[in-house]
């Protein structure tokens, strides 16, 4: 146990039955008299009369009762010493600040934290309950998109099962991205309305509401002490209102929060204009004041798109910053005298001690001038001792490579709407070129001269010819530390997207490379593979994932194999009967199961998938083969385009087309099928990825930062396919080159051909199969004989292909019929499908996070309670 302990003040009490023993506690009576209370306090039903979805909301509430008391225990622990907090109060707080989280469900993952999945299942054997369908009726918060921010959502899952004193903070949107449906095999967008029926997770909390400027203008006056100050006068405010959800960590009884901010207006309504028949002015204000926090990912190619996504940001950044200042130093009133609402005697030069802020991408970095800002106008610090102050508390993770995913923002519209804040900007900006130059001068200087302008932060002409501010310059210029997401990605950060920076700050950089929650991807998602790794080597492994190791005895074990091979069917078995129930989709599960699930973006390289199939499709169509020699397999995408992402979408139309003229051919049938269910998100994923054998992760080496799924694939023992890009690197490592089926150019290649000219045309007239694939695209096979529906698809992949899936296209194939060979071999495919599952504990983000504590946060654990009992036989 860890010096800093804090044991709960009423030692030994039950959250659910005060005074009783731990067994009690979880006793089935117990949760039955609180489920029913629930539903009867809580729904106004009884078990006549109630829903199905009333009794979903009883238990997620009744499980949500199990943890309040460890999370009451865990915020009073983190209190400051003189708002009577523990001792150990005074410990370094991480605070995760996310513009997204993608969550997934929540009530599993509480059941598994409180040891309760038994308790419940027989709490409602004898209330006449379906356990099953009621825990899958929960519907997925629409809170984020992508595994940039599944990977925030694992890191607050592991940060807590740590027992590390943490906050995250984000934005609790109304509406998610989108609900993704098809016609006519195009993407259509719907409205994520996950906030239908109510949710039973969050906790609003009104009264600690922060309040939060926009516009205005910058004031210059003379203070009591005769110095030249500025104040910002805002020209407009909204409050941020806190909605709080726990995070239970995983045997331990630390539950952390995650605060997500809803936007509010000030005057919510305007009953004047109302009384006088002005209906639109009356609300005006409280429209412009929801609308911040209305929709995940405002279209953005529009003026006012992109200052609504500029208002989101600093809304969420600026509401997170002031109310983690307030629980670290006290909160008093807000006063014009004191707009901090931070107490005057707080010794705020501790900040660093007490306060580590972690960037997740660009999309927080406006923090960086808040904090700023914070301590020179409302505090009365000289800007250079609050800038260093900022430095020490901020740290940035660049999560890409592509110059076009690095943030700009245009200097007129960032001065519009946060007119100090961009003042600000300039004053860093012009202290680290100071400081620059003066470093020019020295004996052994690390840049030159001509490097100056790639490391402003605002740039002449970085954005349509006007003048930019670079976040991620000034990330990384704000920030102690600035770290890549993978080995390859982080090397490829010091050599090429950040170099100048890393020619002048070497120190400055480091790695943590990506990890996943096995909580949520094994144990939830495989739940009969975390059975049998718990029979084989014990318990204890979901939290020390590297004795995983420990399965490599098993590899020539024939017995162990089979069982391997019979859960693997059995998920896909589980597979085939969610997407039959949820989408019509039939799944022939005889078949190898060869899956591509990640955002659809052209790096990704969709395309070089769906090429490989209608390469096979043309095969067979003008037989060259016989349809016989394709081993049977089937082919599953899942995937959301932006909405204003015109390729992705049609790429996505090319897959479906492919797909529907797949299944008409006879020849094929029972032999390939490609299909692609709408709407992926984690629900689904928890099903799909444990049923795959291949697990597609074929970016253009060097374009993917790291990856996360090809993570959670390893895990369950898929094999991967793919390219020395992004995490891939170290998969294939571990794994071992045997067990990885590796393809395509290596980064160095890959830079060299498009350095000396890439010529996608020369690749496609040299390759038989590609050009009878592409030919097919361009007869209008796929589009009803129309050839023009594919048209700007084709000429890109012919004249630009910028992802180079041309290149790579005859590798690509040659690895694919080495997979066929070897899963025509069961055992020898389950032996290396087990020593993926042996060698895949290093990508857990227990580990990630312990890489963050060691090479950045430097923060310690905090326990809560010294006598946590786990009842749970997991």
């Amino acid at each position: 146990m860890a010096t800093n302990e804090y044991s709960v003040r009423n030692e030994g009490y039950n959250p659910v039955c005060p005074g009783s023993s731990s067994a009690t506690s979880n006793s089935v009576e117990t949760f039955t008299h609180h489920f029913l209370a629930e539903l009867r306090f809580g729904k106004g039903s009884d078990m006549d009369r109630a829903s199905d979805n009333d009794f979903y909301f009883a238990l997620a509430r009744s499980v949500r009762r199990y943890m309040v008391m460890r999370w009451d225990a865990t915020i009073d622990a983190m209190k400051p010493v003189s708002e009577g907090g523990a001792p150990a109060g005074d410990t370094r707080v991480v605070a995760y600040l996310s513009a997204e989280y993608l969550l997934g469900g929540q009530l599993k993952n509480a059941i598994l934290s409180t040891g309760l999945e038994e308790t419940i299942r027989k709490s409602f054997t004898e209330l006449g309950l379906d356990y099953e369908k009621i825990v899958e009726l929960e519907v997925e918060p629409g809170l984020g998109n992508g595994g940039l921010v599944r990977l925030a959502a694992c890191f607050i899952d592991s940060l807590a099962t740590l027992s590390i004193p943490a906050f995250g903070y984000g934005i609790r949107y109304e509406y998610g991205i989108f609900r993704q449906g098809f016609q006519n095999g195009e993407q259509v967008e719907f409205a994520d309305r996950w906030l239908e029926f109510d949710d039973p997770w969050e906790i609003s909390r009104p009264e600690d509401f922060q309040v939060v400027s926009f516009g205005g203008y910058v004031e210059n006056y003379t203070d009591a002490d005769g110095r030249a100050r500025r104040r910002w006068i805002p020209g407009w405010q909204v409050r941020a209102v806190p909605n709080d959800w726990m995070v239970p960590g995983y045997k331990t009884a630390n539950v952390n929060t995650l605060r997500l901010w809803s936007s509010r207006a000030i005057d919510t309504f305007a009953l004047s204009a109302f009384n006088a028949g002005e209906y639109a002015l009356a609300a005006q204000e409280q429209v412009r004041a929801e609308n911040i926090t209305k929709v995940l990912y405002p279209e953005d190619s529009t003026p006012q798109g992109r200052e609504l996504r500029l208002q989101q940001q600093y809304f969420f950044v600026a509401a997170s910053i002031r109310d983690l200042l307030q629980n670290r130093f006290g909160r008093v009133p807000i006063t014009p005298e004191n707009p901090s609402g931070i107490p005057w005697e707080a010794d705020l030069a501790r900040i660093p001690e007490l306060i580590t802020f972690q960037l997740n991408d660009t999309h927080p970095v406006i923090g960086i001038p808040e904090l700023i800002r914070i301590l020179v106008d409302e505090r009365g610090w000289e800007f250079s001792d609050a800038f260093e102050i900022a430095k020490k508390t901020f740290n940035y993770t660049c999560h890409t490579l592509l110059p076009e995913a690095l943030e700009v923002w245009p200097a007129d519209l960032m001065d519009n709407l946060l007119p100090r804040h961009m003042q600000i900007i300039h004053e860093i900006n012009d202290a680290w070129l100071a400081e620059l130059r003066e470093h020019l001068k020295s004996e052994s200087p690390r840049i030159n001269n001509s490097q100056l302008h790639n490391l402003a932060i605002v740039a002449n002409g970085a954005y349509s010819g006007a003048d930019a501010v670079r976040m991620a310059h000034l990330a990384t210029v704000g920030s102690t530390k600035v770290n890549g997401v993978a080995e390859l990605h982080s090397e490829l950060l010091k050599e090429q997207t950040l170099k100048d920076f890393s020619d002048y700050a070497p120190e400055k950089f480091t790695n943590v490379t990506n990890g996943v929650t096995p909580r949520r991807f094994i144990r939830l998602a495989d739940p009969n593979l975390s059975a049998l790794i718990n029979e084989t080597i014990g318990h204890g492994w979901l939290n020390d994932m590297e004795r995983l190791h420990e399965l490599e005895k098993f590899q020539d074990d024939t017995s162990f194999l089979n069982r391997l091979l019979e859960i693997k069917q059995g998920n896909k078995v589980r597979l085939a009967n969610l997407l039959v129930r949820r989408d019509g989709i039939n799944l022939n599960v005889d078949t190898m199961f060869d899956v591509m699930v990640k955002r659809l973006h052209e790096y990704k390289r969709q395309t070089l998938k769906i090429l490989h199939v209608i390469a096979l499709y043309a095969k067979v169509k003008y037989g060259k083969i016989n349809p016989n020699d394709i081993y049977p397999r089937t082919v599953i995408f899942g995937a959301k385009a932006a909405p204003g992402y015109k390729m992705a979408k049609e790429i996505i139309k090319l897959i479906n087309a492919v797909g529907a003229k797949v299944r008409e051919l006879p020849e094929l049938q029972g032999r390939l099928d490609v299909q692609f269910p709408a709407n992926y998100n984690v629900s689904l994923a928890q099903t799909l990825i444990p049923a795959a054998n291949v697990s597609e992760q074929i970016s253009l080496a060097g374009k993917e930062a790291s990856g996360t799924g090809n993570m959670k694939f390893m895990h369950t023992g898929a094999l991967t396919c793919g390219t020395l890009d992004g995490a891939n690197v170290e998969i294939s490592r571990l794994a071992g080159e045997d067990n990885f089926f590796l393809f395509g150019m290596k980064e160095p290649e890959a830079h060299t051909l498009e350095r000396e000219g890439y010529s996608p045309y020369s690749f496609y007239e040299q390759n038989e199969e590609l050009k009878d694939a592409i030919d097919l695209i361009s007869s209008g096979e796929f589009s009803g004989g129309d050839g023009s529906v594919f048209a700007s698809l084709v000429h890109d992949l012919l004249n630009n292909d910028r992802f180079m899936a041309l290149a790579d296209f005859a590798s690509y194939m040659d690895i694919q019929r080495r997979i066929e060979d070897e899963y025509r071999n069961p055992h020898l495919w389950a032996k290396k499908s087990l020593l993926n599952i042996a060698r895949s504990g290093f990508f857990s983000s227990d580990r990630s996070i312990q890489d963050y504590l060691d090479r950045i946060w430097h923060s310690k654990p905090l326990y809560v309670s010294e006598d946590y009992h786990w009842d749970s036989k997991d």
